[in-house]
């Protein structure tokens, strides 16, 4: 049974396209059935991107977070007491397919193999699949996305196209941040610009193996959140870098204080 009368999610305000954007429109614009697995790095706004097309495409969208406790019960659905009777409740999946809708299996890599309940899923009219994961689901050799998982070669074979998500563009991610320092009633392109340099090499420096940590585009836009409380540039990026081993976050730091 619904529990609700719509699923269409709301449009994010200012939410800039970028990256794959397209693609995933034109897939979910066709209604086909035509699963998508969208792999990247964390925070690099796979999820959002999902449900934006969505929103733009007014597509109904259902979302279901994976864990590894994730079993079918929480796909498909069961039954629950419900006012001292027994009553079917449908799980996410069951409800996107009977309403046509875009089901998002978010982080799918975290999965168990009880996964595998979604094996004898099949289309209806509308119905649509995306998984997305910090991994292609071959498990995270060096550690850095514990609890990930060597998902099932058939399953993975469900899908007919993995999309790789990188972070966007410095000029995208700028437009990005200076859209949000909009919503807090702030301008500073400067700042803006400052942290789209300082991000950028450390990811040039992550993938080159110099490091151990990124910064994400999820982890600048809490910068300009902590920015827009303490209205202090250091004391936002230092509250937003704290989760970093001490080594990890002075140097951070540091290498800010270089570029602003």
């Amino acid at each position: 049974m619904d529990q609700q009368d719509s699923y269409v999610p709301g449009k994010f305000p200012g939410y800039v396209a970028y990256g794959n954007f397209n693609t995933v429109k034109d897939v979910i614009k066709s209604g086909i059935f035509y699963p998508m697995f969208i792999t990247g790095l964390s925070g690099n706004g796979k999820t959002l991107m999902v449900k934006e097309v969505c929103a733009k495409q007014k597509r109904e969208y259902v979302r279901a977070n994976i864990t590894v406790e994730t079993d079918e019960d929480d796909l498909i659905g069961g039954f629950r007491l419900l006012n001292g009777e027994t009553v079917w409740h449908d799980g996410p999946v069951v409800t996107a397919m009977k309403r046509g809708a875009v089901l998002l299996l978010d982080e799918i890599d975290l999965a168990s193999n009880k996964i595998m309940a979604l094996q004898p899923v099949l289309p209806t009219p509308g119905f649509n699949v995306i998984a997305t994961a910090n991994t292609k689901g071959q498990g995270s050799d060096d550690g850095r996305f514990i609890g990930t998982n060597v998902l099932n070669e058939a399953f993975l074979e469900r899908f007919p196209v993995t999309i790789e998500q990188t972070y966007p563009a410095g000029s995208m991610e700028k437009k990005i941040l200076n859209n949000e320092l909009g919503k807090h009633g702030l301008e500073d392109q400067n700042f803006s610009e400052n942290l789209v340099k300082w991000a950028d090499v450390i990811r040039k420096t992550f993938y080159e193996g110099g490091c151990d940590e990124v910064i994400s585009t999820r982890r600048l836009v809490h910068i300009i959140g902590a920015f827009s409380i303490f209205k202090d540039k250091m004391t936002a990026i230092q509250l937003t870098v704290n989760r970093f081993d001490a080594e990890t976050k002075e140097s951070f730091l540091d290498l800010y204080t270089k570029i602003d």
